[in-house]
């Protein structure tokens, strides 16, 4: 195409041609500049909606007017485009515009470098290893700049793993910034092309869908974008859990209106600034001209939408015309391709054109002087959403808003600025919950999911009942979606093996087979880097459940069990102690002697009650409690006793106290009490649901306790792990077995069954949470929605009624027992024993006192003999020795003789000797 710039001077009649040869061009590497059913290019038309806006606005160039002359050539002729630009120079050129085929422009490229003609590009052009094309001019965005832009949304968003999918080689050019990303970032990345001449993507989108790969981005035309959409849709992968982002900056261009309610993230660049009100008028004019013209292929585009090709096509006409009006006194000159003499404005112009700031429809416009490259550039972050409520200029302006949300800017300079804010992303997320419905994977556990009990058949939601359903009802209501309830299909919470695989609810997580997993599924580390959890809606532990040790009713003896054996034995043995040291300080004390016969102070008797027997009965009335009519007088004597009351007062206190509880208490001996006894001892086989949290707890725990535990459970995994609770709850009862599970199913299973009990307290702290899979749009609505119910009382009054059940009786009465033959009946067998160990002693006594008097009077009767049958040379030896032995006999009888000063004469006699004994130890007369 040429442009003639005709110049009109008052006071010059010159008229001066500056024609400006252009080439009709497409993206790189896909379309091509002339095809059989695209006779006329979209950059052709925007050229002639361009120079006709020009022409029409004279305040813009008041003595300038622009006309040009179409040329076309073939697709990959870089020949005849050689051809075509030398005719064109030949006739005088000011500027030339195109071809965009990477040969066509390199070989006209050379051409104008050589001659000093500037050479305007609109398109992606491939990056040259030495940069000496001092006259290249291009207004698209370099590729150097788009990859870093790309790269700053994936570390925005957080991807950790990234599919990347290009059209053809260009795009890994395109997207080098990202590909060298895993040498600097933790950001892994797959590397996929499309078919190359077969439109069909299903096969490698089949193969991403398989390996979940769901953040992807697309480096392809938007006509191939528009088509890639379509299979995406026929595949299923059109979901909330992808997000796909398209490099192509006509994104916002295309008919996205079949996918606006699917719920799919997809992110794009634009250049266009929509939001100036001059960009919107001429969006408009562009639009009418189009849906004016006869209709065109089937591209994908929306009706009279201008494409970033469009709009950059009429920035650079309108970028060489400012030029041309400032560049006075320029003239065109012809220039022959073979002589190699350059334009003498050519520098000149180049430098108009490199120094021109520009505000046109695709944002503020400046370049490098050293290469010709656009810089300074926007680029508006857009987001598809499902419907808008912001208000433009035009009705195109107004489409673009409604599909379209700018959630930030890109700035070659500065960088990303994302400018949505939570709150906006938590409004579309409640707009999408809305009336849509999901799927909630579960698992059967009482009370959280049963069967309900039903005469009819039940289908559907209705099959199932249990606080996880009520917790769905409440949410459901509060967010409006509709869900539909699916048991797994493994019939297990989650865990991954060796291999790093996973299974159970986790694993349709993963696998967004499920939109909600709604069970007590416990929040783990492990489970919380595959999947999303929800703030807990039930906190919780792990605790032992084990069978209700039988209880032990008190035994006869039982009110010797308030003290241990060892301490019976103590007192015993104290009370012994404390007797034989009262006996000896009695003895050796002056103050425990007294006179027997206070009327007669000249008695050579006194006596000392603490007499061995006498100290133990002492010690037991104290020790009983009932005290004695011995009361000690001496300081050393009552210092002994107050110590052995004091002594017994805190024994008889703590006997008393345990006392009643042993007596009517029903004892509770258990074998374990907690999980060191567990792990102690290997009589009692434990475990806990496979491939459960408990059991992941455990095999993950470095404390030595639960390491010891693990190991033993781990090499019995056959005996020890259990399918599910309630086969662990069956092992309980009928096997000497304990289930380590959560306290709140504990809690539930002991109120319906009073021969299982917990063990201990709680090993560790977590809770369950509703599962999601992760990067879930839904999962912070929920957990809004699980605050708003717990606020209101409402998830304590769903597990009273769910946990509430018939109830078991209390251990611990309040109410004091009535006491029974089998609680006290040893104390009737003591008493008893008591009674008739003292009828036998009183025989005893009896039969000694009598023996002993006999024998008294035989002795008697012999010495009566001898003293009157003259037998008296061998009575003083007789007399003498019987005198020692008597005194001896009342010192061990605690009597003592004193001494006096003078002895009664006249009685020597061993008559009177025998009498006086006899007054002095007070003694039954005996018969004669």
């Amino acid at each position: 195409m040429i442009i003639y710039i005709l110049k009109r001077d008052a006071h010059q009649a010159e008229t001066e041609l500056k024609p400006l040869l252009f080439y009709l061009f497409t993206f790189s590497g896909g379309i091509f500049e002339t095809v059989e059913n695209e006779p006329v290019n979209i950059e052709e038309l925007a050229f002639k909606f361009a120079v006709t806006n020009i022409n029409r606005n004279r305040t813009l160039m008041p003595n300038t007017t622009l006309t040009y002359d179409i040329q076309r050539i073939n697709l990959f002729d870089s020949f005849e485009a050689s051809r075509r630009a030398c005719d064109q120079l030949a006739l005088g050129v000011a500027a030339l515009f195109g071809p965009s085929h990477s040969s066509s422009v390199s070989a006209v490229q050379s051409i104008c470098n050589a001659l000093e003609v500037p050479h305007i590009q609109t398109r992606w052009k491939h990056p040259t290893v030495d940069n000496k094309d001092s006259f290249y001019i291009n207004l698209y965005p370099d590729y150097a700049a788009i990859s870093r832009a790309v790269l700053d949304l994936v570390l925005y968003y957080n991807w950790k793993i990234v599919t990347v999918v290009y059209e053809d080689s260009t795009g890994l050019i395109r997207l080098q910034e990202l590909i060298k990303a895993p040498s600097r970032y933790n950001i892994k990345i797959k590397i996929r092309q499309l078919p190359s001449g077969n439109k069909d993507a299903r096969p490698l989108l089949k193969e991403m869908k398989k390996g979940k790969e769901f953040y992807v981005i697309f480096d392809c035309s938007h006509e191939t974008a528009a088509e890639i959409l379509k299979q995406i849709l026929s595949m299923g992968m059109m979901t909330e859990y992808y997000h796909y982002f398209f490099t192509t900056l006509d994104l916002f261009a295309l008919d996205l209106e079949p996918y606006r309610y699917s719920g799919v993230n997809m992110t794009g660049f634009r250049l266009l600034s929509i939001d100036n009100v001059q960009v919107a008028s001429v969006m408009e004019k562009w639009s009418m001209e189009r849906l004016q013209a006869p209709p065109k292929p089937e591209t994908g585009l929306l009706d009279g939408m201008m494409t970033t090709e469009a709009a950059l096509m009429y920035d650079a006409v309108y970028m060489v015309a400012v030029a041309s009006q400032r560049a006075s006194q320029m003239t065109v000159s012809s220039l022959q391709c073979h002589r190699h003499k350059p334009w003498r404005f050519g520098p000149r112009f180049m430098n108009l054109i490199k120094e021109a700031r520009w505000d046109g429809l695709t944002g503020r416009i400046t370049f490098n002087k050293t290469d010709g490259l656009r810089k300074d550039f926007d680029l508006d972050i857009i987001s598809l959403k499902e419907e808008g409520t912001e208000k433009a200029a035009g009705e195109v302006s107004n489409h673009l808003y409604k599909v379209w949300k700018k959630i930030g800017v890109w700035n070659s300079n500065s960088g990303l600025n994302m400018t949505d804010s939570n709150k906006d992303r938590s409004t579309n997320i409640t707009d999408s919950l809305a009336n849509r419905t999901l799927i909630v994977t579960t698992i059967l556990e009482d009370p959280y999911v049963m069967y309900k009990k039903s005469d009819k058949p039940l289908y559907g939601n209705d099959r199932f009942e249990g606080y996880c359903l009520d917790l769905l009802k409440e949410l459901s209501n509060i967010l409006g979606f509709i869900y539909e309830v699916k048991l797994v299909s493994d019939g297990k919470y989650g865990a991954q093996n060796d291999k790093g695989e996973w299974n159970g609810m986790v694993k349709e997580l993963i696998d967004h087979k499920a939109d909600l997993a709604v069970a007590p599924l416990t929040i783990t580390y492990v489970r919380e880097k595959v999947i999303d959890f929800s703030k807990p809606f039930m906190t919780l532990g792990i605790s032992i459940l084990y069978r209700k040790p039988n209880g032990t009713n008190p035994g006869v003896f039982s009110f010797l069990n308030p003290l241990s054996p060892d301490i019976w034995m103590y007192v015993l043995l104290a009370c012994l102690g404390v007797s034989c040291v009262l006996f000896v300080i009695a003895r050796f004390t002056p103050y425990e002697w007294y006179n027997p016969h206070p009327c007669n102070p000249d008695s050579d008797v006194v006596e000392n009650n603490f007499t061995l027997l006498n100290s133990f009965w002492f010690g037991v009335g104290a020790l009983m409690q009932q005290g004695s009519e011995l009361m000690p007088k001496a300081l050393s004597t009552r210092i002994v006793g107050g110590i052995w009351w004091f002594f017994t007062l805190i024994i008889i206190s703590s006997y008393t106290a345990n006392l009643a509880a042993f007596l009517t208490v029903e004892r509770m001996e258990s074998p374990i009490d907690s999980a060191d006894d567990l792990a102690k001892q290997t009589k009692i086989e434990y475990g806990a649901v496979r491939d459960g949290s408990t059991m992941t707890f455990f095999k993950k725990s470095k404390i030595s306790t639960y390491e010891k535990m693990w190991a033993f459970m781990s090499s019995r995994q056959q005996t020890a792990l259990v399918k599910n609770n309630d086969e662990g709850i069956q092992r309980v009862l009928t096997t000497d077995y304990a289930l380590l599970m959560e306290s709140t199913s504990i809690e539930y299973v002991t109120q319906r069954n009073c021969n299982l009990t917990q063990i201990g307290g709680l090993i560790d702290s977590k809770g369950y949470g509703v599962g999601t899979p992760i990067g879930s749009p839904y999962r912070d609505k929920i957990t809004i929605a699980i605050l708003q119910l717990q606020e209101e009382g409402k998830l304590h009054m769903m597990k009273e009624k769910w946990w509430r059940g018939n109830g078991c009786p209390e251990e611990d009465s309040k109410e004091a027992s009535a006491l029974g033959v089998e609680n006290i009946g040893g104390i009737f067998i003591v008493l008893a024993a008591g009674l008739v160990l003292s009828v036998f002693v009183a025989i005893g006594e009896f039969i000694y006192k009598s023996r002993k008097n006999s024998d008294i009077e035989q002795v008697s009767k012999v010495l009566d003999l001898l003293f009157f049958h003259g037998m008296k040379t061998q009575l003083p030896e007789c007399l003498s020795f019987n005198a020692i032995m008597e005194e001896l006999g009342i010192s061990l009888k605690h009597q003592k003789k004193l001494k006096k000063r003078s002895r009664t004469k006249g009685r020597s006699s061993f008559t009177s000797i025998l009498t006086c004994h006899q007054r002095r130890t007070p003694r039954k007369e005996t018969m004669a």
